[in-house]
């Protein structure tokens, strides 16, 4: 299994793309096809019929999924990008900024 530095939840900079440059929650990691969902970037439409949750059906906007690649981890100090490196603190190996040095929870 491949190993991902973003994990779901984390706060992350959209680097290349028609939404570069914005910032947004992780919702969804999909490791089988190398990519992320992230809350408000790369808005697609949806095209549903009538059903229980939506009962006049139609064109529903919700987030498409971008590639890894794409995206960066933002430092919880600076809030810039940063690249992630791991340290090991009381026998637990963390996730650290490698910009600040700050801990990523």
């Amino acid at each position: 299994m491949k190993k991902f530095h973003i994990k779901k939840g984390d706060t992350v900079y959209v680097n290349a793309g028609n939404d570069k440059g914005k910032t947004g929650k992780v919702l969804e990691v999909l490791r089988e096809k190398d990519r992320v969902v992230v809350e408000g970037i790369n808005m697609v439409s949806k095209h549903t019929k009538p059903n229980a949750k939506a009962p006049q059906g139609g064109i529903i906007k919700q987030e498409g999924s971008i590639h890894i690649s794409n995206v960066q981890l933002v430092d919880p100090k600076t809030g810039a990008p940063t690249r992630i490196g791991y340290k090991i603190e009381d026998g637990k190996k963390v996730r650290v900024a490698k910009k600040s040095g700050e801990e990523i929870k």
